[in-house]
């Protein structure tokens, strides 16, 4: 049987908040714009390019403010592949214990190139058998889920990301969700949550005791 875990990126299997922000605030001064807070660039992460430039200069028309965040796109991928992100604790050896026995996915709402820096600095790619992002579709979230279960021919998936649009994107495709308590988002109806990356190993094998119907 095909079975998948399919992961979020940010807030799932890394933070890049520290790394992306000062570079985010640069672009925005050049266009006198006020820069963000931490509060204010974390309450971003995970959304559509649409969506962050509709929050971040909502006075704007919309091809300008697109094209303003489409700039901050360029200027962070440069800079991630420089230096990387924060890897949560435990990411890779995790990673590689779980390929073993599962497919591993990547889908996000983030642009190609930001996905190709996360590999590019931390040499991960290899971990992740198939992956998707917004940026390369166009699609949502949960249509891009479907999209990578109906081509990999995958015939058990979970979907683990830290938001409420993951979880609801987990459930427009129809898969099991499980939380990942220790991002960006708060999901208190989550039925299944890991307080960090390493967990996962153990509450699959928890869940397999106790089968998916508590999902």
């Amino acid at each position: 049987m095909r079975q998948a875990l399919m992961f979020d990126l940010d807030g799932t299997l890394w933070d890049s908040t520290d790394v992306i922000r000062p570079v985010w605030n640069g672009v925005l001064a050049a266009h006198g714009r006020a820069v963000l807070s931490e509060s204010d660039f974390a309450s971003l992460m995970g959304l559509t390019k649409a969506e962050i430039a509709a929050r971040v200069l909502p006075e704007w028309g919309e091809a300008e403010r697109v094209g303003v965040i489409g700039e901050c796109f360029a200027a962070e991928q440069i800079e991630l592949r420089r230096v990387g992100g924060r890897l949560y604790p435990a990411l890779r050896e995790t990673l590689e214990r779980l390929h073993e026995a599962w497919a591993l996915c990547i889908v996000s709402n983030c642009a190609p190139g930001y996905l190709d820096a996360f590999f590019a600095a931390h040499g991960l790619r290899g971990c992740f058998d198939d992956w998707e992002t917004h940026g390369g579709t166009g699609l949502s979230k949960g249509e891009n889920i479907r999209l990578v279960c109906q081509r990999n021919g995958f015939e058990r998936a979970f979907f683990i990301g830290d938001t409420a649009s993951d979880a609801a994107a987990a459930a427009a495709a129809g898969l099991p969700f499980i939380h990942a308590a220790y991002g960006f988002g708060a999901v208190p109806e989550a039925k299944a949550r890991i307080g960090a990356f390493s967990e996962l190993p153990a509450l699959l094998a928890d869940l397999e005791r106790r089968g998916t119907a508590c999902l």
